[in-house]
C-alpha cells in the first residue's frame, strides 16, 4: 500500500490518515493513504457502503476531516478549496437540477456562476458540452423529464464546460444502459489523453477494468490496496493439460506451483506472487518435458480484477452493469 510520496506534485490527489468519524462514533473513513498519479486514470473501487463517496466529499472540501490530510492538485483541502476546485470538475452523488429549466438552461445557469468564464463563449461552451455526452438533441427538453443517465450526463456535461486538471467522477455511469456506459467510458478515455487526471468511483469491476490505468480498493471505511491496475490482476493461474496430470503436479510443486488441483487431463496451479521469484514460463514447460509429462496443453489464465479484489476484501462486487 504505502504512503504518498512526499512530493506532492506527481500526484493529483493524495492523502495521509485521512479519517472521518460520525457522530455515534460510525467510523467512514479510517486512515486513508491514497496517492493518485497526475495524468492516470484512477478508479475508486469498492461495494456500496465502503466510504468512496465520503472520501470524495472531504477531497472536494465539503466536509470535513475527523483527523488526518489532504492534498489536490498540491494545494492542502480544505484550506484551498476556493483555489483548488476551478481546477477541478466534479460530479458528486448526481447532479443537482433545475427541473423547470431545459438541459441547456441548466449548463447556462452553471457557466453563469463561475466566476471565471468568458461570457461571450457561453453558448458554445454549453453546446460543445451538450455535444461531447450525447445531449445535444435533448437540450431543449426540462431537466424534470430527463431520466436518471440523462441527468447523469448532464451533470457531468456541467464538469465539462471548462477544461480541467482534475475530474473527479462518483459513479458515472449510474442509470445509464449499455450504450451509455460505453460512450461515459470512451469520454473518459478522451479526457485522460488530453492530460486530464480521471478520479472514477465505482462499485462496477468491468467499469475499473475497462477504462482505469490505476485502482485503489476500499472495504468496510479502509484501504486494502493500491496501485496500477494491470499489478492488481497480474496474479494468474498455471494451466497445463496433459493425459498425466499426476505427474503434472509432482513437477510443478518441486518448482514452486501453489494451489495445485487436477481435474481430468486438466491441471492448475497459482503462480508466485512476486515478479521476481517468478521464473520464465517457458521453464515451466521443460521441467514437465524433462520429466516424461506428455504436454498438450500449455499457458496462462490471467486472473481477473474480480478474483483479486474478491480475494482481497471477502465481499462480492457487481461484475458488470
Amino acid at each position: 500500500m504505502g504512503e504518498p510520496s512526499a512530493q506532492t506534485g506527481e500526484h493529483a490527489i493524495s492523502t495521509s490518515g485521512l479519517t472521518k468519524r460520525y457522530r455515534g462514533g460510525q467510523l467512514a473513513v479510517d486512515g486513508l493513504d491514497l496517492a493518485v498519479p497526475r495524468g492516470s486514470v484512477f478508479g475508486f473501487l469498492g461495494p456500496n457502503g465502503s466510504g468512496k463517496t465520503t472520501t470524495i466529499r472531504m477531497l472536494m472540501g465539503l466536509i470535513a476531516p475527523t483527523s488526518g490530510a489532504a492534498r489536490v492538485l498540491g494545494e492542502p483541502m480544505p484550506r484551498a478549496v476556493r483555489s483548488v476546485l476551478p481546477r477541478v470538475g466534479a460530479l458528486i452523488e448526481g447532479p443537482a437540477l433545475y427541473g423547470f429549466l431545459s438541459g441547456r438552461d441548466n449548463l447556462l445557469r452553471f457557466d453563469a456562476a463561475d466566476p471565471t468564464a468568458e461570457p461571450r463563449t457561453r453558448g458554445t461552451r454549453v453546446d460543445t458540452a451538450l455535444e461531447r455526452v450525447g445531449l445535444a438533441a435533448a437540450a431543449g427538453k426540462k431537466a424534470r423529464a430527463y431520466s436518471l443517465g440523462m441527468k447523469q450526463r448532464l451533470g457531468l456535461a456541467a464538469a465539462l464546460l471548462r477544461p480541467r486538471e482534475l475530474l473527479v467522477l462518483d459513479e458515472p455511469t449510474n442509470g445509464l444502459d449499455p450504450q451509455g456506459m460505453r460512450e461515459i467510458r470512451s469520454l473518459v478515455r478522451e479526457l485522460a489523453a488530453d492530460g486530464t487526471t480521471v478520479f472514477l468511483s465505482s462499485h462496477l469491476l468491468d467499469e475499473i477494468e475497462q477504462v482505469c490505468t490505476h485502482a485503489a480498493v476500499m472495504s468496510r471505511g479502509r484501504l486494502i490496496t493500491q496501485g496500477p491496475v494491470e499489478a492488481l490482476s497480474s496474479a494468474g493461474r498455471l494451466v497445463v493439460t496433459t493425459p498425466d496430470p499426476a505427474e503434472a503436479v509432482r513437477v510443478l510443486k518441486e518448482r514452486g506451483v501453489t494451489g495445485l488441483a487436477a481435474d481430468g487431463d486438466r491441471v492448475t496451479g497459482e503462480l508466485p506472487q512476486d515478479p521476481a521469484a517468478l521464473p520464465e514460463l517457458a521453464d515451466f514447460n521443460a521441467a514437465l518435458v524433462a520429466a516424461g509429462v506428455r504436454v498438450r496443453g500449455f499457458g496462462v489464465e490471467r486472473a481477473s480484477l474480480e478474483d483479486a479484489f474478491v480475494a482481497l476484501t471477502g465481499e462480492g462486487f457487481d461484475v458488470a452493469g
